[in-house]
């Protein structure tokens, strides 16, 4: 059979700026306006798409619609190019730290010494949590995942902190978005301290950003904590790596969540959230699991052969990227920050050799490199937290914390474009045409379908 047209195509008009959108079913055609980003890439404008034609877009997962405009991020999957503010990744990460990466992008430009200390000196203000939010963990079970607690306890902020809710006042954005950078740290550590049933800690000022989380998540009052350089640095690079990631799933939720006009404790709750998922801030969780199944150096063969079976659902995860196409760029630096780790520990984890055995295989395996399935950032980011002691259900925390600035930027950016309005999309609706309603009493199993299972999606 030959090969259906679609019911729309779209051709490049002669004018660079403006495509043609033919219907194919009616022989109709509509110009539409182009745009063209700043490393040239180019977009059809359909946001007047449907009062022109009557026709929507069907894209599930968004994967070929770009939801706004921005400043921020550039990811150029194909090449493994990851620029905030126009440095690249791997420069941010090897000679700034992590608080000179948030004034970058929550204010365009790399901070004079000036900026950068007065911009370090209002974070240290707000590190401590208000007395009556760390009764809120008291409320938890010590049981509870600490995303869980996370989601909770900033969603909650909101009923705290009243002069930074007006998002119409810069003072009182600037205000909460620095107060949120500074207490994620401190939220973060406590629901680790609390399932552990130890002290909360208070934080350090006279600490950087990254050796304050460090103590106060493994230091205890009994005795001194002494942080090691190494692994403070091996921390900022791990926050500066997950410090944005442009229009992923938490991002995009933030947001969508924003263009409501949400204050900004829920919308980085709504972030949290989304970002809990095993396909998105889980990845380096499952990593470690997938870890226990292969269970030794002997078995990476056998596991190696199922990932490459197509009929075989087992996948290596941490390997492979859905947005890059070649290696990921802050796989590069997080490698060299996990063997730097690894040496200083000295630690002798079976599971710690068995990743970077299975990392060497897959290095060199031609299967691998032919389908570009390297390790990525997952991968060596959740093997720096075992060896640093971080237990697996805080490395999704870990991932908020360093993110927190990235969803900050972002909802920045998006409450002063003119052109954003309240997310709204739309649907391609599948369900029934218009019925006739019929009385419980006459209604029969012809006028209704029965079943929880199929009430719930449940395929028979």
């Amino acid at each position: 059979m030959p090969e259906q047209k679609p019911v729309t195509e779209a051709v490049a008009d002669a004018n660079p700026d403006t495509f043609t959108i033919t219907d194919n079913k009616t022989g109709k055609s509509w110009e539409m306006p182009g745009r063209t980003g700043t490393m040239g890439n180019r977009l059809i404008d359909i946001k007047s798409l449907y009062g022109k034609t009557g026709i929507l877009t069907y894209d599930p997962g968004f994967t070929s619609t770009a939801s706004c405009k921005s400043d921020i991020t550039y990811i150029d999957g194909a090449n493994g190019v990851l620029l905030h503010r126009g440095y690249p990744i791997d420069e941010l990460a090897n000679n700034s730290d992590f608080m000179e990466t948030c004034y970058l992008l929550l204010y365009g430009d790399l901070p004079t010494p000036e900026q950068k200390l007065d911009f370090d000196g209002d974070i240290k203000q707000h590190t401590l949590l208000h007395d009556q939010i760390t009764k809120f963990y008291t409320g938890f079970m010590r049981s509870a995942h600490p995303m869980a607690i996370m989601v909770g306890v900033v969603g909650a902020l909101s009923a705290f902190y009243h002069d930074s809710m007006d998002i119409t006042d810069i003072d009182e954005r600037r205000l909460a978005a620095h107060r949120i950078i500074a207490k994620m740290p401190t939220i973060g550590a406590y629901a680790y301290k609390y399932s552990q049933g130890l002290p909360f800690p208070m934080p350090r000022n006279d600490l950087s950003y990254s050796e304050n989380l460090l103590q106060m998540m493994f230091s205890n009052p009994a005795e001194e904590y002494k942080i090691d350089p190494v692994l403070a640095k091996a921390i900022d690079r791990l926050l500066i790596l997950h410090a944005d990631h442009e229009q992923n799933a938490s991002t995009s939720t933030v947001r969508l969540a924003g263009s409501s006009g949400a204050n900004p404790y829920a919308c980085v709750a709504s972030g949290i959230a989304s970002l809990w998922g095993p396909a998105h801030g889980g990845a380096n969780e499952a990593v470690l699991k997938m870890l226990d199944e292969i269970g030794s150096k002997e078995n990476i063969e056998k596991f190696v052969k199922k990932a490459q079976d197509p009929g075989d659902n087992f996948r290596l995860m941490g390997f492979g990227h859905r947005v890059y196409k070649s290696y990921d760029p802050r796989a590069t630096v997080m490698r060299e920050s996990c063997h730097e780790v690894l040496k200083v520990l000295g630690i002798n984890d079976p599971k710690l050799e068995l990743a970077m055995e299975l990392e060497r295989r897959a290095l060199e395996d031609p299967y691998f490199i032919e389908k570009k399935l390297y390790p990525n950032v997952d991968f060596y980011s959740g093997i720096i937290m075992k060896a640093m002691g971080f237990p697996t259900s805080m490395f999704t925390v870990m991932f908020a914390i360093g993110r927190t600035v990235g969803w900050i930027s972002h909802w920045k950016e998006m409450l002063v474009d003119d052109e954003q309005k309240i997310g709204r999309p739309r649907q391609l609706y599948q369900g029934e045409d218009k019925r006739v309603y019929v009385p419980i009493d006459r209604r029969g199993h012809t006028e209704t379908k029965t079943g929880w299972g199929w009430l719930w999606g449940k395929k028979s």
